[in-house]
C-alpha cells in the first residue's frame, strides 16, 4: 500500500491550462493533504511576480468554502529544483495572503510544487513540509485517479446558504464623504451579528420530497465556536437520531439510498440548506414594555439603502460536525461575499449601485462548482461582462467559442413547489433530448473506425408534432427545428425554437463569381420570407413544398445572428467572407457522400453543431460519423424526422430512427441515392463566451 503523506493523488482531469505563467492547485481539508482536486491559472500580474491581493480578491469568492490553495504548478525554464521553490513560495503567500496570517512562521501548510516541462509534457512533483522553500522532496509516486467525481462526492456534500440583506444607514448631507465611513462601519455591525449569540441557523435537507429527510435542526450562536479554523476540526461518523443536535454530523441530512443510479456530481450531490434567522423573541431577564426612542439628527442628513442578496455554497465532508461546518463554512463564505460585495459598491455608493448577484456553475474539468458575482446592471452582451467573462475562461481553463458561463448554465439549486430540486437552469421542453445516447459506442462498426459525434444537447423534431400534420414534406424544417435547439440548449441563443409557419427573415442574393453572399432582415414566416427574397413563387406561400439546405441556411443565418457564410461547391475551392456562421457542402450524388466524410468528421470534432442533409425529397439530420482514414470506411449517425410516433426513446432507436446507417448496407442498398444530389448544411459554433 502507498503512503497517503509520500504520494500524490491527482483528481482534475487537466492538470496543465495554459502553456505559459503560474498556476494554482486546489486541495480540500476533507482529503489527504497532497491531492489535488483541481487548479486554475494565475491571471493577476505585478511586473514579473503574482498580484497576490488582486488574486486573492478573485479566489475568496471563486472557490467554494471547503477548498484552498495547496501549492502551484509553473512552468520549466531552466533549473526544476528553482522552478519548485519559487513555486511552493508562490503558494504559501497567496494562502496567507487568503488566510489573513502575514507573519512567518504561522501554521505552515504542506505545499504542492509541479514542474510542468512542455517540450516532453511531463511534470514533476515536489513537495515542500517547512517554511525553508530549499528544503523540498521529491515525490516518486502518483496517483491518477479513474473515478474523481466518485472520490469527491460520494465524501462530500453541498451547503447552501442564501441571505437577501437590506442595509440601510444615514450620512450627513454636507459631509457626503462620511458616507463611505458610515458605510463600512454598518459592513462590520452586519458581520458581528452573524456571531450574536441570539443569531438562530436553521438546517434543512434540500433535495426531492422523501419520507427519509430529516427534520430540520436549530443551531444557535451562543453555542458555535467561530473562532476555530479546519485544521482543527475533527471529522466524525454520521450521529444516531437521537442524539443532541451538537453531535450531529452532515451526514444527517444526506439521503441514504436514491432512487435512481447514482451519478457523482455536484449537480446530483445532497444539498443542505442554511437559513440565518435574528431571534428577537428571546426572553430579556427583566420584564420591559415596549419602549420608542427618539434621536434627532444634529444636521441634515439622508438615508442609504444598499440590497446585498447574499449566496454562498460550501463543500463539506459528510463527517464534518454541523455546528463546525457552520462556524467554519458558512460564516466565513458570508463574510467573505460580504466584503466582495461591498468593495463593488464603494466606488458608486452615493450613484447608482450595481446590482450583485452571485451564481454558481458546474464546469466541464471542475470536479467542484465555482461562484461568480455578476453585476446585472449590464446585459450579458455588453462589453464589460463579455471581459469579465474571458478573464474567467482564461483562468479556469476553458475554450473561448463556448457560452459556458452565461447566467442561463448556472446551477438552479433551489427546490420546487413538489418539493423536488431542479440542478440546473436548462430545462428546455418536454421534447426527447440527446436521442442518440444509449445507441451501442462501438459506431456504425466500422472495423478501426474514429467515431465523432455531436457535441451538446438537442431536442429531437419529427413529422407530427405540435398537432402539424407536415407528414410528406415537413422533415427539413424538423431538421432545422433540431439544429435551433441545439445553439438554444447550449444558450448561444435564448429565441424559442420556431414552428413552420412563425421564422421570420428576407433575404437578397449577389451572385459574385461563384460564391453566393447572404443578407437576411426579419419579416413573417419562411415561406412568406422565401417568397419575397425572389427564392419561392407566390404559389408557395401555403403550400407544402419541400425545401432544401440553402434555404435553411437563410433562416438560420438570420435567427442566431448577422452573420456571413461560404458554399461549396464540388470543384470548386473554398472562400470565406468575413465570419463564418455556415458553410455548405453540395455534393452531385449519394455515392460522393462517403468521399466527404473526413471533413465531417472534423466538424463534429472542431464544431460538434447537428448537420442538416437535404437531397431529392429526404432531409435527416446527421449526429456523428464513424470513420476509418486508411480504409475509407464510413457509417452515418442519422436523426430521422420522418418519424410520426410518439416520443418514446425505446421505440424511437428500435426503429432505426435515430441510428447507424452505412452508405451501402449488408443487402448492397445504398442510403444515399446516386441520382440524386445532396446539401448538406454544417451550422459553424459561434465564436463567443
Amino acid at each position: 500500500m502507498i503512503d497517503d503523506t509520500k504520494s500524490i493523488r491527482v483528481l482534475c482531469p487537466k492538470l496543465l491550462l495554459t502553456n505559459s505563467g503560474l498556476q494554482w492547485l486546489i486541495g480540500s481539508p476533507f482529503f489527504p493533504s497532497l491531492t489535488i482536486v483541481s487548479t486554475v491559472t494565475c491571471i493577476h500580474h505585478n511586473s514579473s511576480s503574482p498580484d497576490y491581493d488582486k488574486e486573492s480578491d478573485d479566489l475568496r469568492t471563486l472557490l467554494p468554502q471547503g477548498f484552498h490553495i495547496i501549492g502551484a504548478l509553473i512552468i520549466k525554464n531552466s533549473d526544476v529544483e528553482k522552478n519548485a521553490g519559487e513555486a511552493v513560495d508562490a503558494a504559501r503567500k497567496l494562502q496567507r495572503n487568503l488566510s489573513g496570517e502575514a507573519e512567518a512562521g504561522l501554521d505552515v501548510p504542506v505545499m504542492i510544487a509541479v514542474v510542468a516541462d512542455l517540450e516532453t509534457g511531463d511534470n514533476k512533483f515536489f513537495v515542500s513540509r517547512s517554511e525553508n522553500s530549499t528544503s523540498i522532496e521529491t515525490v516518486e509516486y502518483v496517483i491518477y485517479d479513474d473515478n474523481p467525481h466518485e472520490y469527491v462526492w460520494e465524501r462530500g456534500c453541498l451547503i447552501l446558504c442564501e441571505l437577501p440583506l437590506k442595509l440601510p444607514f444615514y450620512y450627513p448631507v454636507n459631509n457626503p464623504s462620511d458616507a463611505q465611513k458610515i458605510y463600512l462601519h454598518a459592513i462590520e455591525a452586519v458581520i458581528d451579528k452573524f456571531k450574536d449569540p441570539q443569531i438562530v441557523y436553521l438546517v434543512e435537507a434540500l433535495g426531492q420530497a422523501s419520507a427519509e429527510l430529516p427534520q430540520p435542526v436549530i443551531l444557535r450562536g451562543k453555542d458555535l465556536d467561530f473562532g476555530t479554523n479546519l485544521s482543527n476540526m475533527k471529522l466524525v461518523g454520521e450521529a444516531a437520531e437521537d442524539l443532541d443536535r451538537k453531535d450531529l454530523s452532515c451526514a444527517h441530512f444526506c439521503l441514504k439510498s436514491k432512487s435512481a443510479p447514482t451519478i457523482f456530481s455536484a449537480e446530483s450531490a445532497d444539498i443542505i440548506q442554511v437559513s440565518v434567522l435574528h431571534n428577537r423573541s428571546e426572553k430579556s431577564p427583566i420584564s420591559t414594555a415596549p419602549i420608542a426612542e427618539f434621536y434627532p439628527a444634529s444636521e441634515d442628513a439622508r438615508l442609504l439603502v444598499v440590497d446585498f442578496k447574499l449566496e454562498v455554497l460550501c463543500y463539506a465532508a459528510k463527517s464534518l460536525p454541523l455546528m463546525d461546518a457552520i462556524s467554519v463554512l458558512v460564516f466565513p463564505g458570508l463574510v467573505d461575499q460580504l466584503n466582495s460585495m461591498m468593495k463593488a459598491v464603494m466606488p458608486c455608493l452615493l450613484t447608482q449601485h450595481p446590482q450583485l448577484r452571485p451564481f454558481h456553475f458546474s464546469l466541464p474539468g471542475l470536479l467542484h462548482p465555482i461562484t461568480v458575482i455578476y453585476e446585472l446592471n449590464y446585459g450579458e452582451t455588453e462589453m464589460k461582462q463579455v471581459d469579465v467573462r474571458k478573464s474567467l475562461h482564461l483562468r479556469l481553463g476553458l475554450p473561448f467559442d463556448r457560452p459556458l458561463m452565461r447566467i442561463a448554465n448556472a446551477l438552479d439549486l433551489s427546490n420546487t413547489k413538489d418539493g423536488s430540486r431542479s440542478n440546473s437552469l436548462r430545462k428546455g421542453s418536454s421534447l426527447l433530448k440527446d436521442v442518440h445516447i444509449g445507441i451501442p459506442s462501438s459506431g456504425g462498426g466500422v472495423a478501426g473506425g474514429l467515431v465523432s459525434l455531436v457535441q451538446g444537447s438537442y431536442e429531437y423534431y419529427h413529422y407530427l408534432q405540435d398537432g402539424f400534420d407536415d407528414s410528406g414534406w415537413g422533415c427539413a424544417y424538423r431538421s432545422l427545428q433540431t439544429i435551433i435547439s441545439w445553439f438554444k440548449l447550449q444558450h448561444y441563443t435564448s429565441i424559442d425554437v420556431p414552428s413552420h409557419r412563425y421564422i421570420k427573415v428576407t433575404a437578397y442574393r449577389v451572385l459574385m463569381k461563384k460564391y453566393l453572399l447572404v443578407s437576411m432582415h426579419f419579416v413573417r414566416e419562411i415561406q412568406q420570407s422565401l417568397v419575397e427574397i425572389g427564392d419561392k413563387d407566390p404559389s408557395f406561400i401555403g403550400s407544402r413544398e419541400w425545401i432544401g439546405a440553402i434555404e435553411l441556411s437563410f433562416v438560420l443565418d438570420k435567427l442566431l445572428g448577422i452573420f456571413n457564410f461560404r458554399i461549396c461547391l464540388s470543384g470548386n475551392p473554398t472562400r470565406f467572407i468575413e465570419q463564418v456562421s455556415c458553410k455548405i457542402i453540395n455534393v452531385r450524388s449519394g455515392a460522393e457522400l462517403p468521399e466527404k466524410c473526413r471533413e465531417l468528421a472534423l466538424h463534429f470534432e472542431t464544431q460538434g453543431t447537428p448537420i442538416m442533409i437535404g437531397g431529392g425529397v429526404l432531409a435527416y439530420t446527421l449526429l456523428g460519423i464513424d470513420f476509418n482514414e486508411a480504409s475509407g470506411g464510413c457509417a452515418f449517425l442519422i436523426l430521422d424526422p420522418h418519424y410520426t410516433g410518439n416520443d418514446e426513446h425505446k421505440k424511437i432507436v428500435n426503429g432505426g430512427w435515430c441510428g447507424w446507417k452505412k452508405a451501402v448496407d449488408s443487402k448492397g442498398k445504398n442510403f444515399f441515392l446516386h441520382d440524386k444530389f445532396y446539401n448538406l448544411l454544417l451550422p459553424q459554433r459561434p465564436n463567443m463566451v
